[in-house]
């Protein structure tokens, strides 16, 4: 059937060259159904009335459609392979099979119609575009050079894998994960051989569906592509390869006062391939510092594999001499570009603004030579010619002074006007947030005004300068240039950094924390348009009639008001042909309006994608447009990479591959599938991230929500595959950290998630007896744990590493990795801890002497110091209560009743990571009393050795004193970083209250410290290394970690990992998960290691915080122990003399 319909919709579009020929050479019969687009708007409006026809057509299409419901949740279907629509020698592989389970809707003007199964769930396996045995033969060419571990057809993997941050749902046949250029080279010239479509990915947030396919999906492993290379010593230029975070790219050029100049909202997580093939800009760079314009060069591989690196003079000398053709056709296009002087025209207005719509063909007028138009017509071709390697940036300066003000306005209107006197004034950024917008924020926030009327709005304005003598002139400046304005509650800078950081967080989480507001089951639509300034607030008044007309109540509007662009942001429900319907006509009135009545871009900075690949026409005209196919046929003849994104003759391809979100779980069911999570998860290289765990959790409850006796055979198979392989894709490889919610604007854990799957699907009634049992007698427990230690230390003593670490890999194996592998980092057993001697020898000062409740954590207790330690003795408990007795502490050590020992303490954690809640809730109960009497009913600070187990303590305790609000049991509480910086970093002159959320802040009054121990030692050559735990991240600790670090040596090298993986044992079960988390580390290490070699200093190790992750980043660092900062610190101090 699809062999069928591919040939008709062939013969529709077929000329007699090619059926690539661009919209005005295509057969009269397909142009009387679409209303070709003529050259300028003018014309445009001339044929609305056949334009209408055809709409209202494809729209009774659509309404037509026989859907029944699932389970209450009803989806579009995704469409076929993309590509059914690509160069003529593709339709000669199209399958002629079809499934007599499906039902295909009336199709008319070549637009395929959605597909549903019998039982009207998704088609969602995507269908036989191309012979089943084109995909076995790339396959099996491809897996020769690529391992095949990285070459996935599993469902589960590539239904996961293929989910992107836009509002479509693709399924890939194929998934290759590429570390290299040869890779990608072996890929693209197997893929033209057998003419096996390809997209590329880097991290999948771009939002227009320019990266999703039903063929074969080509994904970056981004640790393989982290190479970078600055120019010279004022960084005036970079190089970065596609797997670097524009982020990371920042903090690089930060010690320059340097950064990239494309500044997405999601420039934390979207990496430099997709910046580039976006044509990125974002909040403060405008038009003249996008990627367009500070691009310098590229490196890229071509459809045929060929390499051309542009900074190379005999890269570009063997190009003009195997690929000539490709210079001469774009130096001849660009010649008759620019000899239409009306053409010239429209492209530099057009590129006035912001501009991502069809291919950069500003390229063709701003420059002469082939190199440099080719190099520029990249930038923003979505991955449609070729892939890029590498590209080289000019940076530009990084501002030293930076203060921001939110300026509140009574409506929209009045914020659009102030941003027309805005434009002339020293303003850096001004982004401007509609009424709803405001709303959307508040929950995340305690700072916007209590009362928000229903027109209220506001812009964000960064003021920058050179030096603070600028900064408050630029400030002033900005203040008189608006007086004329009325506000509400005047124009206010803060030079606060932390405040400023906050509400630009706030702001650039907009489209996430907005989205989590729609009703649920709903899809998230993000549009991104622009006008010219002055029709920014006509504009503005425009889109918010058209929202109302087609009743979306709920829609948002933001953006960055400088260059009048703004984001409209809306809930949308795909689940009745009558929405697919609404969401139609309001798309027409939308790209109308913007592109006909204000000559505005349909797509300014997110790219054209799918969502806008058929309105190209309408916004640029037929020459344009014409031109734009030009350029894809001197690229891409063959038509292989990414086809039907940015270009595509389906007037309707943006309705088709819808992708619904039905729900799942509430802890995550305001996930919107942006994937800013997905860069913190240690897991991202191995199985799953938390994007992809939660859309196939998704998928799973989706077909458990169909009743079993309707569902089809290949339904049940489907839903037994995905529940089985998602045991250990989503669930036992997930380190459940919470790191995730760091990078989600709305603070979605994903961890929260698997703990629940844990504790409903995963846990027997055996394990939950199990866990009880260990519960009710966990100091039986410890004491065995530290005597298996000790004789796992004899055996190795006997047998060796190699012998040892092949025994414990096939009992944990055996066990079903219940029981932890060995590894040369496992520590000897701890000594016991005798908790009755707990009192100092006699006080160094003459003060009275402070008391500490100090906790030594289960794991602590149990594990002593690492085999492989040269430069410590003592186990950590007893470095401990060693250094605190030298501060001149009384210690008290909690537990010492012995109906109520210390053995038998725990805070609960290793009970909840794997989902026994009822048994953590115990043990936080247990030792919270004991804490409560050791600490005098919280009149002392109590210290907690292990960063996980103080933030889970304290995370409970904030639950439990919530409950009870009346009478809470409020504890001073320290994890080892706040502990150490409070007392020995803070001035003593200045208390700070304790970073700590546990305790009211009245009652949290520190007395004056007293200096306790002086800083010693020569700081100069010194190095370590530091890996902040994620626990202590989510505390937001990182800072304090690095200036007590800095106290004690002259550079202080972070690893850069969000989070080794070891989640408590979890990296001892599965030890491929803290491999994977940690592969980058060495870079850290060399890093370290060289600015050693450069002072001849000396490298005092890594610090830590969390035993089990001391323990895996000591193995994977390639040489370098990590220990807790506790030992660091006690090597740095001294007491203070009496």
């Amino acid at each position: 059937m699809w062999r069928q319909t591919s040939r008709c919709v062939a013969n529709a579009q077929r000329t007699p060259t090619s059926v690539w020929a661009p919209p005005s050479q295509r057969s009269s019969s397909l142009s009387s159904l679409t209303g070709a687009m003529p050259a300028c708007s003018g014309h445009y409006r001339q044929q609305q009335q056949q334009h209408s026809i055809t709409r209202r057509w494809h729209s009774w299409a659509v309404r037509s459609f026989n859907t029944l419901e699932a389970g209450g949740v009803r989806e579009t279907a995704p469409r076929s392979l993309s590509h059914v629509h690509t160069a003529e020698c593709y339709h000669q592989h199209h399958s002629s099979s079809s499934s007599s389970t499906t039902t295909t809707t009336p199709q008319r003007n070549g637009s395929k119609a959605a597909k549903f199964d019998s039982q009207g769930v998704n088609a969602i396996t995507p269908s036989s575009g191309l012979r089943p045995e084109l995909y076995q033969r790339f396959i099996s060419e491809v897996s020769g050079v690529v391992d095949p571990k990285r070459v996935i057809t599993d469902p589960l993997r590539v239904f996961a894998y293929g989910t992107d941050a836009s509002l479509y749902r693709m399924v890939p046949k194929v998934v290759v994960d590429v570390k290299t250029e040869a890779e990608v080279s072996h890929v693209l010239r197997t893929a033209a051989k057998h003419h096996t479509p390809v997209t590329f990915r880097a991290a999948g947030t771009s939002l227009s569906g320019q990266a999703l396919t039903d063929s074969v999906l080509v994904r970056l492993v981004p640790s393989a592509w982290q190479k970078y290379h600055i120019f010279d010593k004022e960084a005036s230029a970079i190089s970065l390869q596609p797997g670097i975070i524009g982020g990371q790219a920042n903090r690089i050029l930060a010690p320059f006062n340097k950064k990239i100049g494309p500044d997405p909202s999601s420039i934390d997580s979207c990496m430099i391939g997709g910046i580039v093939n976006n044509n990125s800009s974002g909040m403060c760079c405008g038009v003249s510092q996008n990627t367009y314009n500070t691009m310098r060069d590229i490196r890229l591989v071509f459809v045929d594999g060929t390499v051309l690196d542009t900074s190379d003079a005999q890269s570009r000398a063997q190009f003009r001499n195997t690929h000539g053709h490709i210079l001469d056709a774009l130096q001849k296009l660009s010649d008759k570009v620019k000899g239409n002087k009306e053409l010239v025209q429209r492209i530099r207005k057009k590129y006035a603004i912001k501009n991502t719509m069809g291919y950069s063909i500003n390229a063709l007028v701003d420059f002469n030579d082939p190199f440099d138009i080719l190099k520029h017509i990249i930038v923003g071709s979505e991955g449609t010619l070729a892939f890029v390697g590498a590209v080289s940036i000019n940076t530009v300066d990084e501002a030293r002074y930076k203060s921001s003000a939110l300026i509140f306005f009574e409506d929209i209107i009045t914020a659009c006007e102030a941003v027309k006197l805005l434009e002339k004034a020293p303003v850096a950024a001004a982004e401007i947030m509609d009424n709803a917008c405001l709303h959307s924020m508040k929950p995340h926030t305690d700072t916007l005004p209590v009362d928000l009327d229903n027109k209220m709005s506001s812009i964000l304005v960064e003021a920058r300068g050179a030096s603070r003598e600028e900064l408050l002139a630029n400030i002033q400046s900005i203040i008189d240039t608006i007086r004329s304005i009325p506000t509400v509650g005047g124009v206010n800078f803060s030079h606060n950094a932390v405040f400023n950081a906050h509400y630009w967080n706030l702001r650039k989480g907009l489209i996430t924390s907005a989205g989590a507001e729609r009703p649920p089951g709903t899809s998230v639509i993000i549009e991104d348009v622009a006008v010219t300034v002055p029709h920014l607030a006509d504009l503005t008044m425009d889109l918010r009639k058209i929202f109302n007309e087609y009743r979306y109540d709920d829609a948002v509007i933001f953006g960055h008001a400088l260059v009048g662009n703004l984001h409209l942001l809306f809930a949308q429900s795909f689940a009745t042909p009558s929405e697919v319907s609404r969401y139609e006509d309001m798309m027409h009135a939308l790209s109308e309006n913007v592109a006909i009545k204000y000559d505005g871009s349909l797509k300014a900075e997110h790219g054209t994608g799918r969502n806008m690949a058929p309105f190209v026409e309408m916004e640029w005209g037929r020459e344009a447009t014409e031109v734009m196919w030009e350029v894809k046929r001197i690229f891409d003849p063959a038509n292989i990479l990414n086809p039907g994104v940015l270009l595509n003759n389906d007037p309707h391809v943006h309705l088709q591959n819808l992708k619904a979100l039905p729900l799942a779980a509430k802890v995550v069911d305001q996930c919107i599938e942006c994937g800013f999570c997905e860069s913190n998860c240690p897991s991202r290289e191995l199985t799953l991230t938390p994007r992809q765990r939660i859309t196939t959790w998704r998928e799973i409850q989706r077909i458990r929500s169909i009743p079993e006796n309707q569902r089809s055979a290949e339904l049940k198979q489907r839903l037994q595959h995905f529940e089985k392989t998602y045991e250990y894709q989503g669930e036992d490889t997930c380190a459940a950290d919470g790191m995730c919610s760091l990078k989600c604007p709305v603070k979605i854990n994903t961890g929260e998630l698997i703990k629940q799957i844990r504790t409903n699907e995963q846990n027997t009634p055996t394990d939950r007896k199990l866990a009880g049992m260990t519960a009710d007698n966990f100091g039986t427990f410890t004491n065995a744990a530290r005597l298996t230690l000790g004789i796992a230390d004899k055996v190795h003593a006997v047998v060796g590493d190699t012998v040892m670490q092949n025994l414990s890999k096939a009992v944990t194996t055996v066990s079903g990795n219940r029981i932890p592998a060995w590894n040369p980092h496992i520590p000897k057993p701890a000594p016991a801890i005798n908790v009755i001697s707990s009192t100092p020898s006699p006080s160094n000062t003459n003060s009275p002497r402070d008391k500490v409740v100090y906790f030594p954590c289960c794991v602590n207790r149990v594990m002593g110091i690492d085999k492989t330690e040269s430069k410590e003795t003592q186990a950590l408990h007893e470095k401990i209560r060693s250094f605190l007795h030298k501060a001149d502490f009384d210690v008290v050590i909690p537990g010492s009743n012995p109906s109520s020992g210390l053995s038998s303490l725990c805070c609960g954690m290793p009970f909840s990571s794997k989902g026994f809640e009822a048994q953590a809730q115990q043990k936080f109960e247990e030792l919270r009393a004991q804490l409560w009497k050791a600490s005098e009913h919280g009149k002392h600070p109590v210290l907690l050795d292990m960063s996980p187990c103080a933030l889970q303590f304290k995370t409970h305790l904030r639950a439990e004193n919530a409950k009870a609000s009346h009478n809470p049991q409020n504890l001073e509480v320290y994890e080892p970083i706040e502990f150490l910086h409070k007392y020995f970093v803070e001035p003593s002159n200045n208390p700070n209250k304790a970073n700590n959320n546990t305790k009211n802040d009245e009652s949290t009054k520190s007395s004056p410290m007293k200096e306790r121990l002086q800083w010693v030692g020569d700081k100069k050559g010194k190095v370590v290394m530091m890996h902040v735990p994620c626990s202590s991240k989510r505390m937001g600790l990182e800072q304090k970690c690095l200036e007590i670090a800095e106290k004690c040596a002259d550079r202080v090298v972070d690893t850069g990992i969000p989070c080794c993986g070891m989640a408590g044992d979890r990296g001892l079960l599965y030890p491929e998960l803290t491999a994977s988390a940690l592969k980058t580390l060495t870079r850290a290490r060399d890093t370290a290691l060289n600015a050693v070699a450069q002072q001849q200093g000396e490298l005092l190790g890594g610090v830590c915080n969390a035993r089990t992750c001391e323990i895996g980043v000591s193995q994977h660092s390639g040489g370098v122990n990590f220990n807790s900062l506790f030992y660091l610190v006690d090597r740095c101090t001294t007491p203070v003399a009496s």
